[in-house]
């Protein structure tokens, strides 16, 4: 029995660009193989080409040409420069990026013995964190025989909401989970910002009525 040749399954010779394809995010250039796309963008009359000519026209300026929409028909295409596409993409991204804030749950623990003092403190650094667009979970830890004060604990929170009520609400009642009374506050930075255009329309009135007195002097 003669031995047969063993298949190969190496495909590196038959497409020396399938890794290449692979990595980048668009095709471009020779890796754009319909017979035909729309161009789009500055500097060209929008419409459709046969891909050979759009190459051509992007040689021609020294650029690349870029599939940005492949699932149209014919594919969209772009005529720029793919690095400097691809360098002003990601650092939008990483501007995004460092702009989203990450809205964190920041906690703030009372016992129902907490002084004054402790408390004023204790709020500064509550309204700083609504401030920031975080949640703030406050609790009244209980140990021992100080779970007989709950009305103590539930005095302490709703006096907490009433000094954090320009910054942040409450999302619910406080609730007992095991030895612990808690409470949830929310940021109000939505709020606020909707009450500035009333406030800039309020000055436009008295205008108006000094106009009419002058009018019935004359």
């Amino acid at each position: 029995m003669q031995n047969r040749p063993k298949p190969s399954f190496n495909n590196r010779g038959r497409n020396p660009n399938f890794r290449r394809e692979q990595q980048q995010e668009h095709r471009t250039n020779k890796m754009i193989r319909v017979p035909e796309v729309r161009l789009v963008g500055e500097n060209i009359e929008v419409g459709v080409y046969k891909t050979e000519d759009a190459l051509r026209m992007a040689e021609e300026q020294g650029l690349d040409l870029v599939e940005i929409s492949p699932n149209a028909a014919p594919p969209v295409c772009r005529i720029i420069d793919y690095n400097k596409f691809l360098y002003e993409k990601k650092k939008k991204e990483k501007e995004m990026k460092a702009n989203a804030h990450k809205s964190e749950v920041k906690e703030i623990r009372f016992t129902p013995n907490t002084d004054d003092h402790d408390f004023d403190f204790k709020a500064k650094h509550a309204e700083k964190f609504l401030k920031d667009g975080n949640k703030v979970k406050t609790y009244v830890q209980f140990k021992g025989r100080a779970i007989m004060f709950k009305e103590r604990g539930e005095l302490i929170l709703l006096k907490f909401a009433e000094r954090l009520a320009e910054v942040g609400g409450l999302e619910g009642m406080p609730t007992m989970e095991g030895k612990r009374m808690i409470a949830i506050f929310a940021p109000k930075t939505a709020k606020k910002k909707d009450k500035q255009p009333k406030e800039a329309k309020e000055p436009k009135e008295p205008r108006v009525a000094e106009s009419k007195q002058e009018d019935s002097a004359q």
